[in-house]
């Protein structure tokens, strides 16, 4: 099973972990239909990513049945999922930028950027915070 630490995917596979995690706390039962229509793309395409996360332990589908996040998925599009709100939150409040462009570009920064960054982009924004109240 994928280590949320080391497994390596895709840009695009990651932004298929957040469609199911954020359509699981949407709706009750995720199905192909529901992440192709979130995310814009076929239902083939929907079809192999799911396969490659199901093989790399990200997910559990059974065929024609609901999509389910393992705790692996889970933990991990929770990850992707917090760069996301992080980075557009920095691009948007505090750099000014516009809501549509912060989201793009936040969907865009939030599978290239280390954990590093993450974590002092973070530590940054709370002391602005802090220092701000």
């Amino acid at each position: 099973m994928a280590n949320f630490n080391d497994a390596v995917i895709s840009a695009s596979l990651e932004d298929y972990l957040e469609a199911v995690f954020v359509l699981q706390k949407q709706k009750k039962t995720v199905r192909m239909t529901d992440i192709a229509e979130l995310l814009d793309v076929s239902k083939p395409s929907v079809n192999r990513a799911i396969g490659t996360l199901k093989d790399a332990g990200f997910l559990k589908h059974e065929t024609y049945g609901e999509i389910t996040l393992t705790n692996s998925g889970k933990a991990r599009a929770k990850a992707v999922l917090h760069r996301h709100n992080l980075l557009k939150d920095f691009l948007n409040v505090t750099l000014g930028v516009s809501d549509e462009t912060a989201e793009k570009d936040a969907c865009k920064m939030e599978h290239v950027m280390s954990n590093e960054s993450i974590e002092k982009l973070s530590q940054f924004l709370e002391s602005l915070n802090n220092n701000g109240n």
